[in-house]
């Protein structure tokens, strides 16, 4: 989903025009961004939803993949999401009913592996 299909479907739910529903939830994603950046606990939780952290993370040794030489990877600093409880327990309805579906990185749809083929003609995509 993106951000026009959400503002579409937002602008429809409460009856704002998409161009007012826009600036919102844009403002939004500013403030989101303004507020992880800004404040000193870099952290904002939103209940029944998740939360966004800024994190540290380590510098490190990897490898590159094509010529097999060590490389330093320096520290950075890196947005983490855990969602929260409420979202947590939808996703597991998901699973349980077996609609989760793998995306490919072509954007190719496939079935996951728990979902047989007979099951998900009957079981709708979900919208996430």
């Amino acid at each position: 989903m993106t951000k026009k299909e959400i503002v579409k479907d937002i602008s429809e739910e409460c009856g704002l025009t998409q161009l007012k529903t826009k600036e919102v939830v844009q403002k939004t994603f500013e403030a989101i961004i303004e507020t992880l950046v800004s404040d000193p606990k870099h952290r904002i939780e939103l209940r029944n939803f998740g939360v966004f952290e800024v994190k540290k993370r380590a510098a490190r040794k990897a490898r590159n993949p094509r010529t097999g030489d060590r490389v330093e990877v320096p520290e950075k600093y890196v947005v983490t999401f855990k969602p929260g409880k409420e979202m947590e327990e939808e996703v597991l309805k998901l699973e349980k009913a077996g609609a989760v579906l793998s995306v490919d990185d072509d954007d190719h749809v496939e079935e996951s592996p728990e979902t047989p083929a007979a099951e998900n003609d009957s079981v709708a995509s979900p919208n996430l």
